[in-house]
């Protein structure tokens, strides 16, 4: 995330969340089994050593629109990380909340 954090004008802030107080808090914690984190250190990764932290949860693939008051306007989660939203759902939700967007 550092490296990112280098870009300039993204137009976006970025945060981390490695102890997953967020994640937690929006509901989107998931707790990795024995057989996760070991498929993971096959792998070659360390959940402990990439997250700084040993709860071994990492969080479900979500899209929050956030009014600036940090009002929640729309959410898709999904646990299957290969699955995203298409590009027109979003764009649709995101004109629903703010009609006047392109």
């Amino acid at each position: 995330m550092v490296d990112s954090l280098e870009v300039k004008g993204l137009g976006y802030a970025l945060y981390s969340d490695a102890r997953m107080e967020a994640a937690r808090a929006l509901g989107i914690a998931y707790r990795l089994t024995a057989m996760e984190i070991a498929r993971f250190k096959f792998l070659g990764i360390d959940v402990e050593e990439a997250s700084g932290e040993t709860h071994h949860e990492l969080p479900v693939p979500s899209v929050f629109l956030v009014e600036k008051g940090g009002r929640i306007l729309w959410v898709y989660s999904n646990p299957d990380y290969t699955v995203r939203p298409e590009n027109e759902r979003l764009l649709k939700a995101a004109r629903a909340v703010r009609p006047s967007m392109p």
